[in-house]
């Protein structure tokens, strides 16, 4: 019997312990454009709805190469993001970074969490008060920026808009998060970028 996707990641989260000089990202190309991304899939069926919001970044294009300037080979500053769409609903909102192409299986760079309701964008890593960040692939709750350690990655900027705030502490583990957001998303959008070791 196959394993769902998720448990799969899970997995890889815990016995991956990528990091630093090499992200171990492991992208498998862009999700289907009706189907949640699969590092924030539940282990079994919920109402998470097909995608409904556009994310864009100023920083690089759908399928663009993200600036060195946001990768370890530089400041490694987050990109510039920015969404729109139906939110009506929503009282908080997420966002998920990571890329499936790492060595050790899905490698989560980010997970932002209880964003205010009205937020349609992030600059960098400077976020709103009473904003959460769960902990990422590297152990650390905050975001870690691309390093592939070879080859060519793409890395998912997923954005959820949640019927509640996740009410969950600071530094959650990924996995808490991961629930809390697939049980509340009513809409969601991503755009993927791709870092390539030269």
């Amino acid at each position: 019997m196959r394993l769902p996707r998720v448990l799969i990641l899970v997995t890889a989260l815990l016995v991956a312990g990528c990091g630093g000089g090499g992200d171990g990202d492991s992208d498998g190309g862009s999700s289907s454009p009706t189907t949640p991304p699969a590092a924030v899939r539940a282990a079994v069926p919920t109402a998470v709805p097909n995608a409904t919001l556009t994310v864009t970044s100023s920083a690089f294009t759908a399928g663009g190469q993200i600036p060195n300037a946001n990768t370890c080979h530089a400041a490694g500053y987050p990109p510039p993001l920015d969404w729109d769409g139906d939110l009506r609903g929503a009282q908080a909102v997420a966002v998920v970074v990571y890329d499936p192409d790492a060595p050790g299986g899905d490698y989560v760079h980010w997970v932002v969490y209880d964003l205010p309701p009205g937020t349609r964008s992030l600059s960098g890593a400077a976020l709103p008060a009473g904003t959460k960040q769960a902990l990422n692939s590297g152990g650390t709750a905050g975001w870690t920026p691309p390093c592939p350690p070879s080859g060519e990655h793409h890395y998912h900027f997923v954005v959820y808009a949640l019927r509640s705030p996740t009410g969950l502490a600071d530094a959650a583990s990924f996995e808490d998060a991961r629930r809390a957001i697939t049980n509340d998303a009513v809409a969601w959008g991503e755009l993927v970028g791709t870092v390539a070791n030269s």
